[in-house]
This record gives structure tokens, C-alpha cells and sequence, in this order.
């Protein structure tokens, strides 16, 4: 008998989770299936869960949430045996949509039961897991704002963007992308694993979790009139042939920076561990993921 855990981020609210409940009911029969449900109580708790699930045999752990609490939990299942599915209620959902995984329950659920798995590369940002992306630039100092935003959601993220766009120093970098050295000036600085910042936005629109190697992108200073073109050109990825956009792939990248100040790692801001320098490795097919193909 399969053993399925479902880690749930319990922000979805009490109707959402009754609902949750029956459909899990319905798609994984108790005379098939051993189900366990539990849920994310404290910062860290998705990784411990995820460990716990591999020691006890557990055969798919299923995340359920957004791209927050799938990074928890894939910490917790690198280099196991024990497979990843994604229910995705977060906002931006950028791993799921990176690897085309339903937003709509009852079809994600039958991808669950259907049970196709894939082994995925991850990235370490200075030892942060990541899945999708990290960046030292723009977006980590937005990431670090909005950690503090009480309105989460696409418009809280915009809201955030304009009222920091003209302050923000874009700043100089050395980057060491495979033993080639580089020095420039950005505005956002992202390596990317995936190929998704959630939304639909894709900064390296090539970039594959499946390839082997990490997506470095580099978008030098833009004035407030570019905002728009850039943002037209990240929905319908194809900014990676434009001006705006900078591009180069690698598997061990460094970047260092006497204004380095941030650091985010799938959408989240972490603390630097070490001052003005990030480094950047590849992990590959580091974890079983059930995807939908």
C-alpha cells in the first residue's frame, strides 16, 4: 500500500480545507492508499516533516501551498528516495507553473495519483535551497520589503516595486560564472533553476529545472519608462532577446559586490552569511518530482 503525506500551509482557510479534505477523499482510496495530512506550524516545519516522511517509508510527499512552503519542504527530501508532488495554492506558484502542474485541485491531484516523477536540479544560494530562483538585486531587496507586507498578492508585490523603483541604486558586480569573470552594472541579478518568477513573469524563458545547469540573468539599470516593456516582454517570454536582458548559463557562479546587501531565494529573503559575496552551485536531479507528462 502507498504512503502519501500531505504537508498543507493552513493559510488557505477552513472552507478551502474542508474542501481539500473531500477531494483528497475522493482521488486516494484507504483500500490503495495510506494518507496522512498534517500542516506546517513554524518557520522550518516543512523540512523537519519532509525528513521525518523519508525515515518512515513514506512513498510521495505532497506540498501543499506556495512556492514558500515547497522550498521548505524539498529541503527536507535532496538526495532521498521519497517524491515531491505539488498542490499549489500559493500566489504566484512559479515552480508549478514552471513545470505546467494544474492550478486547479482536483487536477493536480489526479497528476498525484497518476504518478509520473522526474528527478529535478535545485540550486543553493550560499547553502539556501532554491528551486525556481535567487537574486542579489532589485528583487531580493523587494523580497526583503515585502517580508514585512502585511498585503501579499500580485498587487502588494506591484504596490512595492513602484515605491522603491526610484530610490533603488543598481549596483557593481563581479561575477564569476564558471571560471569567466565578469564585471557589470545591474539592476536585477537572478540565476534561475526553473523558468518562472510566479505570475507567469519568466525572466530566462530557456531555463529548465531538468538541464543541468543554472540560468544566469543579468538586466542592467532601466529607467521607470522601461517597467512596462520589460514586464510585457517577461509574460510573453521572449525577454532574454531583448536589450533589457543579459543571459548566460553556468553551473558554479559567484558574485560579490561591496553594496551586496540581499539575498532571496524563491521569492524569499534569507540572511547573508557572508559579507557581500554569494555562491551559487547546482545540484542535479536532487529530488523525484511527480510532473505532468
Amino acid at each position: 500500500m502507498k504512503k502519501i503525506l500531505f504537508i498543507i500551509n493552513r493559510k488557505a482557510g477552513t472552507d478551502r480545507e474542508k474542501r481539500l479534505e473531500s477531494a483528497i477523499r475522493r482521488h486516494f482510496p484507504a483500500d490503495q492508499y495510506e494518507v496522512s495530512t498534517t500542516y506546517l506550524a513554524y518557520l522550518g516545519h516543512g523540512a523537519d516533516l519532509a525528513r521525518e516522511a523519508v525515515n518512515n517509508g513514506v512513498n510521495t510527499v505532497v506540498a501543499v501551498g506556495g512556492d514558500g512552503s515547497i522550498n521548505e519542504i524539498a529541503q527536507g527530501l535532496v538526495g532521498s528516495n521519497t517524491a515531491m508532488a505539488i498542490l499549489p495554492l500559493g500566489s504566484g506558484n512559479g515552480l508549478a507553473r514552471a513545470l505546467k502542474i494544474p492550478l486547479d485541485v482536483n487536477k493536480a491531484l489526479s497528476l498525484v495519483v497518476a504518478n509520473k516523477q522526474r528527478a529535478i536540479d535545485v540550486g543553493y544560494a550560499n547553502e539556501h535551497l532554491f528551486l525556481s530562483n535567487a537574486g542579489v538585486g532589485f528583487d531580493a531587496l523587494i523580497a526583503e520589503q515585502f517580508r514585512h507586507n502585511t498585503k501579499r498578492g500580485l498587487s502588494g508585490y506591484a504596490k512595492l516595486v513602484l515605491k522603491s523603483f526610484n530610490t533603488y541604486e543598481p549596483a557593481e558586480y563581479r561575477i564569476e560564472i564558471d571560471g569567466e569573470v565578469l564585471q557589470t552594472k545591474a539592476f536585477l541579478l537572478t540565476v534561475a533553476n526553473g523558468n518562472q518568477f510566479g505570475y507567469e513573469f519568466k525572466l530566462a524563458p530557456k531555463a529548465s529545472v531538468f538541464d543541468g545547469q543554472l540560468d544566469l540573468c543579468v538586466m542592467p539599470p532601466v529607467g521607470i519608462m522601461s517597467l512596462l516593456p520589460v514586464s510585457v516582454f517577461s509574460l510573453m517570454g521572449n525577454i532574454d532577446q531583448t536589450r533589457y536582458l543579459k543571459h548566460y548559463t553556468g553551473k558554479d557562479i559567484t558574485i560579490s559586490s561591496s553594496a551586496l546587501q540581499y539575498l532571496q531565494v524563491d521569492g524569499d529573503a534569507v540572511p547573508l552569511t557572508e559579507n557581500g559575496v554569494v555562491r551559487i552551485r547546482i545540484q542535479t536531479a536532487a529530488i523525484n518530482l511527480v510532473v505532468n507528462e
